[in-house]
């Protein structure tokens, strides 16, 4: 889903069921009864489990995924979050790329018209996006993927060997750089009578 349609009435309460999630055990199976027992009590409180459906925190049979354990990593939950706005409001991001509460009116619109909802609800979307966006840390991107990459590696076989040469008797005089473009071989000895070849008629020993 590119622009996910969950959200919750009570916004002021998503730090706080984060906080729950990143600082708790991940229960076998994510229920009403969890919610409950977090203090979470209100029928509107139920509307979090949807919500964490469409983050990827969840399953679609309530099971904690991946991402949930992630996030209860202190050092990256800001980082998993950001991810997780990133794959359920993935149009947002299209209106602007580090999205602020000054673009609530822009958001507000969007999921009006992606969800044909009305005002009140788009707004109640909109904040919930805005709710959750205070939780992420949205200079992460790519941060996951952001592994050094590995250096090319050449064949010995095609491999440039460059071999410098210097004529003279310790005066002034030129230098050159000789650069041997080896034939692909396996056999060794072709490669020793190429270098007996040079030593030969280069260095005249």
């Amino acid at each position: 889903m590119a622009l996910t349609n969950a959200y919750v009435l009570p916004t002021n309460r998503i730090p706080e069921i984060f906080g729950k999630i990143r600082d708790g055990q991940a229960p076998e199976r994510f229920t009403q009864q969890q919610l409950k027992d977090w203090g979470f009590r209100s029928s509107t409180d139920r509307a979090f489990i949807p919500l964490l459906k469409a983050l990827g925190f969840l399953t679609t049979d309530g099971m904690p995924a991946q991402r949930y354990n992630d996030y209860r990593d202190h050092s990256r939950s800001k980082h998993v979050m950001a991810e997780a706005l990133r794959d359920a409001y993935h149009d947002i991001f299209l209106i602007k790329e580090h999205p602020t509460t000054a673009d609530r009116s822009s958001m507000q619109g969007k999921f009006k018209s992606f969800h044909n909802v009305s005002d009140n609800v788009a707004g109640l979307m909109a904040k919930t996006f805005l709710g959750l966006l205070g939780l992420a840390d949205l200079s992460a991107k790519g941060a996951a993927s952001s592994a050094p990459e590995e250096p090319e590696h050449t064949s010995p076989e095609n491999e440039t060997q460059p071999i410098p040469a210097t004529f003279g008797t310790g005066e002034p005089g030129l230098h050159y750089n000789i650069q041997i473009h080896l034939p692909a071989t396996k056999d060794v000895e072709v490669y020793n009578a190429i270098f007996k070849s040079l030593r030969e008629h280069l260095i005249g020993k």
